[in-house]
């Protein structure tokens, strides 16, 4: 998760997300590039009265900056839609999870169970136990099984939320009366932390998502507890 003074993104725990960071990183580095040639030449000439009574009227100055702009957008476009095509792709899911968003908190239903599911909402500050991050933590975690596709289909009751997690690169809007879709994989074993990511109104703050990946052992004896209390509670 992030951190005090951290500059960079969060580790990533999804393909998805190494490939973000990836993109990012090659991003950057044109970006720099640009901007090194652009210092270079303004330093050039605010630093010579020499001039080059042919600049203004250069074929080759006008096919290098015709021609130069559109292989950087291409450098930059194809790996972009890559990861835009990898983000929508969903195969053959091993567990779906329904995420709803309401004033202010998250519910989670996991359709491939017949009655599990159930609320979470963010633990009070004065609540907190030692190691326990304030405005982040949640009375039940969405658990899930890592190194398998996970689908999380995303809406909301009332109004506008988002259902965002940084460090599996997810970030879904939920929408009332619309059922959007993503999918991930955790590739290691860990908590991640979100929070809703649209305003949403006045406990827009309040509204934590914790997810938390273990090996699918651990994930069927959470399951199997869940929903012993669920049969218990009814």
């Amino acid at each position: 998760m992030a951190h005090p003074s951290q500059l960079g993104f969060q580790d990533a725990a999804s393909p998805v997300m190494e490939e973000l960071l990836h993109f990012h990183d090659h991003a950057l580095m044109i970006v720099f590039l640009i901007s090194t040639l652009v210092l270079y030449i303004i330093v050039a000439m605010v630093s010579t009265k020499l001039t080059n009574k042919y600049i203004l009227d250069s074929q080759e100055i006008e096919i290098i900056w015709t021609v130069l702009p559109a292989v950087i957008l291409i450098l930059i476009a194809l790996p972009s839609l890559r990861i835009l095509y990898l983000m929508d792709e969903i195969n053959d899911p091993h567990l779906t999870i329904k995420a709803m968003g309401h004033q202010w908190y998250w519910s989670y239903e996991y359709t491939d169970y017949e009655d599990l599911g159930f609320d979470s909402y963010m633990i009070p500050t004065q609540d907190l136990t030692p190691g326990q991050f304030r405005l982040l933590e949640t009375d039940h975690r969405m658990v899930i099984p890592i190194e398998s596709p996970i689908r999380v289909l995303v809406s909301a009751e009332d109004v506008l939320h988002s259902w965002a997690v940084p460090a599996l690169g997810i970030k879904m809007d939920a929408v009332p009366g619309r059922l959007n879709q993503t999918a991930f994989i955790t590739s290691r074993p860990g908590v991640f932390y979100g929070q809703c990511s649209e305003i949403c109104g006045a406990n827009h703050s309040f509204m934590p998502i914790v997810v938390e990946a273990v090996p699918l052992e651990h994930f069927e004896n959470w399951s199997s507890l869940m929903l012993e209390d669920a049969s218990l509670g009814s």
